[in-house]
């Protein structure tokens, strides 16, 4: 039983951003309190009251405007952004939370991290370890960041990666056996003291950003202007195209059907023209070319990329997941079907999951 409940502890949150490999023992921490912080299911761990539900949205809403573009930045950059806005998490918690919440929501950090919980200077400390476990904790942790780093190479430049990913499987296993062997029985027991009641943080889904809201321009397309805000409780598709972008008419037909079947169910579509090119910039001929191409859902007309820029976007297509209470779920950049991909049945199903969950008018 106490095997199970230590694989439970250890699972760790789906990476929303990747970092560096790094030799610095600080660096090695998985950062994932702001992924805590946006999940329900740790809102209610927390027992957060719905006014402190509420605040604590008001400064995701403020934070996620730095955080998801921070993903464009260099690995140091984002890693050093990230810090300060959990930094201004932990403040939050100080003055918001009582001594008992805020204490959960730092274990909740700690079982979220895995193995690397291990390297937490007051970690070693309150456990008593060893320069020796220590060092073989480090070790195995710059290990599997190494074969991260070689991954991130390989997929960058289009190289085979097969042999590389069972490798990666092997460290990350080598590094969660470490804790069951380096530990002592009675530092197990000390662990347990401070990491308190086990909690699955593998089945967190709402780990990303809030949506950014739309930037105000000068033309919508087939829609007076829209905000996420006046669209909360339904189901949002954002995709950024560019009328031009050959790869952008590989999805239209796929986002006609989305427009035509899904609306009855509550999802709405909702495109964004962010030119590349001159022509792409003169709002008559984007209107032009959405009624060519048969584009009958709403169209923000982005000429200036503010909303490109918000949303730290890169490519053109990507495709957004906007849920019911106004928060990214997934993305998918590229062609939605390119090569055999089925990136429209990952998108219908990640829609599926978020039309069965409660929106703002809808929790009790």
């Amino acid at each position: 039983m106490r095997a199970q409940l230590c694989a439970l502890l250890f699972s760790a949150l789906a990476p929303a951003f990747a970092f560096a490999q790094v030799a610095d023992t600080e660096k090695l921490l998985p950062q994932r309190l702001l992924q805590l912080v946006h999940t329900p299911e740790v809102q209610a761990e927390l027992k957060l009251a719905p006014g402190k539900q509420a605040a604590l949205e008001k400064l995701l809403t403020k934070l996620d405007a730095v955080w998801l573009p921070s993903r464009n930045l260099s690995p140091d950059e984002m890693r050093t952004t990230v810090a300060g806005l959990e930094e201004q998490v932990r403040q939050w918690a100080v003055a918001n939370l009582s001594k008992q919440q805020a204490r959960r929501l730092h274990q909740l950090e700690c079982q979220a991290q895995g193995v690397r919980a291990m390297l937490r200077e007051a970690m070693g400390k309150r456990l008593e370890l060893s320069p020796e476990q220590i060092n073989g904790f480090l070790t195995r942790a710059q290990a599997t960041e190494a074969v991260q780093e070689e991954l991130r190479q390989a997929q960058q430049s289009g190289s085979p990666t097969e042999e590389i990913q069972t490798r990666l499987k092997e460290t990350v296993a080598a590094e969660q056996a470490a804790l069951a062997e380096a530990l002592t029985p009675q530092q197990h027991e000390a662990m347990w003291k401070l990491l308190g009641e086990p909690f699955d943080t593998a089945k967190l889904t709402r780990i990303y950003p809030l949506a950014p809201e739309f930037a105000r321009v000068d033309e919508w397309i087939n829609s007076k202007p829209l905000t996420l805000k006046s669209l909360r409780g339904k189901v949002v598709l954002v995709h950024f195209y560019a009328f031009q972008c050959h790869n952008c008419h590989a999805n239209f037909d796929i986002y006609k059907r989305w427009h035509d079947e899904l609306a009855e169910k509550g999802v709405v579509l909702i495109g964004i023209q962010t030119p590349e090119t001159s022509s792409e910039r003169d709002p008559k001929l984007v209107k032009a070319a959405a009624a060519e191409r048969g584009l009958e859902f709403p169209i923000l007309v982005d000429l200036e990329s503010k909303n490109w820029a918000a949303w730290g976007n890169t490519m053109w297509p990507t495709v957004y997941v906007v849920d019911k209470n106004g928060y990214i779920r997934s993305w998918w950049m590229g062609e939605l079907n390119w090569q055999g991909a089925t990136g429209d049945k990952s998108i219908e199903e990640m829609v599926e999951v978020a039309l069965a969950e409660a929106g703002p008018e809808e929790k009790s």
